[in-house]
């Protein structure tokens, strides 16, 4: 079941890229000779009256795909009129808003999906001032430092921390992220007693603060990033302007993440084993489902995003390698050969689908 509906939420991620594409296509005057939904073997295809198009369902179920007229061939011996609607003859700007369309696409779907999640009652990073907080917001860990003593305590991103217990002192109630902050500075290389809850599971762990020298302070940490947490539930219009803001901060920090692990990855300092793959991913997915649907409509906002943030890398085979080519033909004013941009893309594929390959053997791994 699990599986189903991983393969359910990716057909419809991909799907709404693909829209974004064929729309955007169409509103230049780009021919687009199918849209199909699912991958072939064909079991079904209709083409309307007068339409250029041949609408296809499709037996595999991952998505859709646009076949986009003369993409990456060769046009020469095309009618003029051939030539005009095919992606190759339109200004750069046209050709970039096709590629970068699909991106757009899944970024407004999270704006979606977190804009309904919120008016149904959605988690998120609040402060005393946000309107529409239902119950009362927890203090939870949204990062913990690889080798930090939160880490070796069994911390894990997602834990609401219920208390803090010294040999001296507790520091229970309503919690906040300046008296947890506090607490656990004053008790550097000090057993406490932390309890919190994982998956509404009340639980408890010992944790000894290192001491590190902040500034001219002397101050115990454990290595976690804190945030103010609490279900937000509003009417839709409010709830439409919160998705907005609420998928612009993803979209920054999922951005600026990956910058770091592309570039950690270039100088060799990547730590893979943060890497989730497709197996990882249907775990994850079975987790968001067990815990509700907004928690499932969150889950796959965030792969949206995920997936228009990657897509825009400037990597072969991706859009945003795809836009790079545009902005390079843009600049030398004469087209890159078709030869030369499929060797390109073939080999760019080929790479993602290594790296595919190895991350899922990783998952498979670490299940055993």
């Amino acid at each position: 079941m699990t599986v189903i509906l991983f393969i359910v939420v990716l057909a419809i991620l991909i799907l709404a890229h693909e829209v974004g594409h064929f729309l955007a296509a169409k509103s230049v005057g780009v021919r687009v000779d199918e849209f199909g939904i699912g991958f072939p073997p064909r079991l079904y295809s209709w083409r309307p009256t007068g339409s250029e198009t041949l609408y296809s369902i499709n037996w595999i179920p991952f998505g859709g795909f646009v076949k986009i007229f003369k993409e990456d061939e060769d046009i020469t011996g095309l009618t003029q009129e051939e030539k005009e609607k095919t992606l190759d003859a339109k200004p750069w700007y046209a050709k970039v808003w096709v590629l970068i369309a699909g991106v757009l696409f899944n970024v407004l779907l999270a704006w979606g999906l977190i804009s309904i999640g919120i008016t149904l009652g959605f988690p998120m990073s609040v402060t005393p001032e946000t309107q529409g907080i239902v119950g009362v917001p927890s203090v939870v860990l949204i990062h913990i430092d690889e080798t930090s003593p939160a880490r070796d305590a069994g911390f894990l991103p997602g834990d609401e921390l219920v208390s803090i217990a010294g040999t001296t002192e507790t520091l229970e109630g309503q919690l906040s992220i300046v008296s947890v902050q506090d607490f656990i500075a004053r008790h550097g290389e000090e057993t406490l007693t932390i309890a919190y809850t994982r998956e509404k599971e009340l639980k408890s762990t010992t944790v000894v603060p290192e001491v590190r020298v902040i500034g001219q302070e002397t101050r115990g940490v454990i290595g976690v990033a804190l945030d103010y947490i609490a279900v937000v539930r509003l009417p839709l219009w409010l709830a439409v302007i919160e998705g907005a803001k609420t998928t612009y901060y993803a979209t920054q920090n999922i951005a600026v993440g990956l910058w770091q692990f592309l570039y950690q990855a270039v100088t060799g300092a990547a730590d893979f084993s943060q890497v989730v793959g497709p197996v990882g991913i249907v775990g994850l997915a079975g987790d968001a489902a067990r815990m509700g649907l907004v928690t499932l409509l969150s889950f796959a906002a965030m792969l949206s995003l995920n997936l228009a943030v990657i897509n825009m890398v400037p990597f072969p085979a991706l859009d945003g390698g795809r836009i790079l080519f545009v902005i390079i033909e843009a600049i030398k004013r004469s087209p890159i050969k078709p030869v030369v941009a499929n060797t390109f893309n073939i080999v760019g594929f080929g790479l993602l689908i290594l790296l595919m390959v190895v991350v899922t053997i990783h998952d498979v791994v670490k299940l055993f």
